[in-house]
């Protein structure tokens, strides 16, 4: 009789789906950060402007957060989409979702008019062009995704990482020697 719980499913079922749904967030993660960064690269005036239209920062350290949130971005999404540091880079993640949900909460309190510059672009922009709430949602979905990477990072398709926590006698890396000795007998 197979292994089942109860609650549906069996423990060997949630093993097997559990690497390849992080391997889903990461890449997801890692593929969004890329882009995100990617795309400010091109264009550091806007960059600027998208920093500077929140109106949280000091001057002196507009650019300067201008010009490395693109390189941050891209580093933790290369660093996801290769599968290396991956805890750490969730954690980094996390962090930087709750910084820009809390940049977007703070516009949307003060009545700012800003286009997040999340993907590019940024600054002042018509009334109708402010979604917040779907950036809020957004951003709340991928930080929950990150939280759960950052739980549990363990995935498929990743160059860093360790083996298996609990090696299965079936798994061809166990360190269990599978080996017939002259007093085995078999049937």
């Amino acid at each position: 009789m197979p292994d089942v719980e109860v609650g549906g499913g069996s423990a060997g079922a949630r093993r097997a789906v559990g690497p390849w749904s992080a391997t889903a967030g990461r890449l997801l993660l890692g593929g969004v950060l890329l882009v995100a960064g990617a795309l400010k690269v091109p264009d550091p005036a806007a960059a600027v402007r998208a920093v500077r239209a929140y109106q949280l920062l000091p001057e002196p350290l507009v650019a300067p957060v201008a010009f490395g949130l693109p390189v941050l971005e891209i580093a933790v999404g290369l660093a996801l989409l290769a599968g290396v540091f991956v805890r750490t880079a969730a954690l980094s993640v996390a962090l930087l979702l709750v910084v820009f949900m809390a940049g977007v909460a703070s516009a949307w309190a003060r009545g700012l008019r800003i286009d997040c510059g999340c993907f590019g672009g940024g600054g002042v922009v018509a009334t109708a062009d402010t979604p917040y709430p779907g950036e809020m949602l957004r951003d709340l979905a991928l930080l929950g995704i990150a939280l759960l990477l950052a739980r549990r990072p363990r995935s498929r398709l990743a160059l860093g990482g360790a083996p298996p926590a609990h090696p299965r006698p079936d798994d061809a890396e166990s360190p269990v020697p599978l080996a017939i000795s002259e007093n085995t007998r078999v049937r």
